[in-house]
């Protein structure tokens, strides 16, 4: 019996020696680091494992929505990949970001992010910071190397991956191959199953564009990757094509987009950089639904605040504009035309574009607009606005003739060079007093809050669609219901909507859909599409409601946010209140709504839906606010709801 005893005893402190033993195991192969939201409910987690591979999980509200993911970058003397060990961790910090925006959703922004870094060194004593931020709206992540070196280094290959769950919904948008007019992020966003191959894309593709956005969690969850800071001293990114084992990794820009601009094709095109050098941020936006995604500013959160201290000559508007409906048009008496509409219906702006120089003779037409107290906007082209000193030199023209802004077309690449050479066209044209416009571009990555001068950019297929692409018809609906929750949270989007006027693919979306994509997507300058004939026999309530809709926002909510299928939002600027709507499928979507939580200081509200020819006519009613707002958005339609303040109804 005593001899069992002292059996069982040593088999027992055999038993919590090798406990012991394997916790001790575990603690040296896998060491965490987290970082939870102040509210807890986002948390990122940074792991190291026993090979010295850094890697990193996100949840929300104790759920897995990137599973773990690598992280890392080799560089031309670096690897810090693996072999890597953590030689500190600061303490949590805590900021907040408070600012306004010029161009939005919500005007005023309040946040508070929690902020860690961790240090880390390779095997030969290089050292590479991660710092690590966690918000309400989701988390982030950057390298940065802080020693001083005047050496150039260069980033080989980033490693940094988003592992999404297998079966999960994405709305992803083919990365273009460089070309005449690509990479401009002018594709569809295609519906897939995470890890699915790219099939469908209108050109040649090379990876899949960010933003990008997944439906994660068994559908529970909303998760936006997207980057954010990117300045001269990087590249723009993008998605490697092959997610493989559902690790969708960062790709830099190609040494071939070089159409457009004079840029070597055959130069190098990895970012190179000398230190120290910080890297722009990698966002994981995160929601319960795809309405968080849509409202999130974490993107502007994580950029540099305002370089220009006196904004209060940067002012939001409408502009009207030539080219959709008179392409081949380039006479003083068209440009005119589209001045006299932009001051019929109070718009501040009105955009001459390519070809604007020829009919300007003697100040034919810019004149004339600032006699009639229209600011005019101009185009031109990329490679022109490209050398610094010429670029100084022209806009200083420009400003001088009169012209209150610029939009500068067809970029097409996301090379190194030409991210630096944006940042300094935003400072270059704030100088001037001039607003930007981009076109045939990258997607905006924060630089409207850190550069307000910077209103609108395209980086979407838009309604100059209808004259390029036989698909666009029939995809223009549902595109119109996911780019809100992609495209336009990256920033400002020069959609130019209000297509009415039918054009080489004929229209299928109804006129109210098309009227109500002005309010849906958000752009400094709304730039409207169709003619002045067009616009001016518009019914009278349709005409008003295009005079007083404003071109940003002090608050938005989104009352129903599926991507492809519907968009509801309600929106707020001053006294003014609306909700718009639209369908993005082709059958009836039934919606019922409580006005009242919308709007409490109005008793009436005019709604404008589609009248009898709906592709071409709209029908406008007024009806008392009640509790049960129950409607059927058409096919392909839309709706607006404009809250009546009842001093209005006297």
């Amino acid at each position: 019996m005593q001899k069992l005893f002292v059996k069982n005893r040593v088999l027992l402190h055999l038993y919590c020696f090798f406990l012991l033993l394997t916790s001790c195991t575990e603690n040296q192969s896998s060491e965490q680091i987290k970082l939870a939201s102040k509210n807890g409910v986002n948390e990122i987690v940074l792991s190291l494992t026993d090979l010295g591979q850094l890697t990193y999980h996100v949840k929300r509200n104790g759920k897995i929505l990137i599973k773990p993911s690598p992280m890392g970058v080799i560089s031309n003397d670096y690897d810090f990949t693996n072999g890597l060990k953590i030689v500190d961790i600061s303490s949590v910090q805590e900021r907040t970001e408070k600012y306004q925006l010029k161009v939005g959703h919500q005007s005023k922004i309040n946040h508070i992010l929690q902020t860690k870094s961790v240090v880390v060194k390779n095997t030969k004593g290089g050292t590479m910071v991660v710092d690590l931020v966690s918000g309400e709206e989701g988390v982030a992540f950057r390298y940065r190397f802080p020693e001083a070196d005047q050496k150039k280094h260069t980033i080989k290959k980033e490693i940094t991956g988003f592992h999404i769950e297998k079966n999960a919904r994405g709305w992803l948008q083919p990365y273009n191959k460089a070309g005449d007019y690509t990479p401009g992020y002018e594709d569809f966003y295609l519906e897939v199953s995470s890890g699915d191959s790219i099939s469908g894309a209108r050109n040649p593709s090379v990876g899949w564009c960010m933003p990008a956005l997944f439906n994660v969690n068994q559908k529970k969850n909303w998760v936006l990757i997207a980057e954010s800071a990117t300045d001269g001293s990087f590249s723009g990114c993008h998605l490697r094509p092959i997610a493989e084992d559902g690790i969708y990794s960062i790709a830099f820009a190609k040494a071939d987009e070089a159409y457009t601009l004079p840029l070597d094709k055959n130069t190098e095109a990895l970012p190179t950089s000398k230190l120290p050098w910080t890297m722009p941020w990698r966002v994981v936006i995160t929601g319960e639904s795809a309405g968080d995604i849509l409202l999130s500013t974490l993107i502007t959160d994580l950029a540099p605040a305002s370089k220009i201290e006196d904004t209060s000559w940067i002012e939001t508007g409408k502009a009207s504009w030539s080219w959709w409906s008179h392409p081949d048009d380039h006479s003083p008496e068209i440009y005119n035309r589209f001045t006299d509409l932009a001051a019929n219906m109070n718009w501040k702006y009105t955009l001459f574009d390519a070809g604007w120089e020829k009919a300007n003779d003697e100040g034919a037409i810019i004149d004339k607009a600032i006699a009639k107290g229209i600011q005019p906007m101009v185009w031109g082209y990329s490679g022109s606005y490209f050398n610094p000193k010429e670029r100084k030199e022209r806009f200083k023209q420009l400003a001088d003739m009169g012209i209150k802004g610029v939009k500068i077309d067809f970029w097409c690449s996301d090379r190194q060079e030409v991210m630096g050479a944006l940042q300094s066209l935003f400072k270059d044209a704030a100088n001037q007093h001039l607003l930007v416009n981009l076109h045939g571009t990258t997607v905006p990555r924060g630089w409207h809050r850190t550069w307000p001068n910077f209103v609108t950019a395209e980086a979407v297929l838009g309604t100059e669609s209808y004259f390029y692409e036989e698909r666009f018809p029939d995809m223009a609906a549902g595109q119109n219901t996911i780019l809100p929750f992609t495209r336009n949270v990256a920033g400002p989007t020069d959609y130019t909507p209000v297509a009415l006027t039918m054009r080489k693919y004929k229209r299928l979306n109804t006129a109210v859909h098309e009227l109500a994509t002005s309010m849906i997507y958000t752009s400094g300058v709304i730039h409207f599409a169709d003619s002045k004939e067009m616009l001016e026999s518009l019914p009278n309530d349709v005409q008003n409601l295009l005079k007083e809709i404003p071109a940003t926002w002090d608050h938005t909510e989104c009352i129903i946010g599926e991507p492809g299928k519907a968009i509801v939002l309600a929106r707020k600027s001053g006294e003014r209140s609306y909700i718009v709507g639209i369908n993005g499928t082709n059958s009836e979507q039934p919606i019922q709504l409580d006005l009242t939580k919308y709007n409490n200081k109005s008793s009436s509200y005019r709604i404008i839906k589609e009248g009898k020819n709906p592709l071409m006519e709209f029908e406008s009613k007024i009806n008392s606010v009640n509790s049960n707002f129950v409607y059927n958005i058409a096919p392909k339609g839309g709706f607006i709801i404009e809250f009546i303040e009842d001093e209005a109804m006297k």
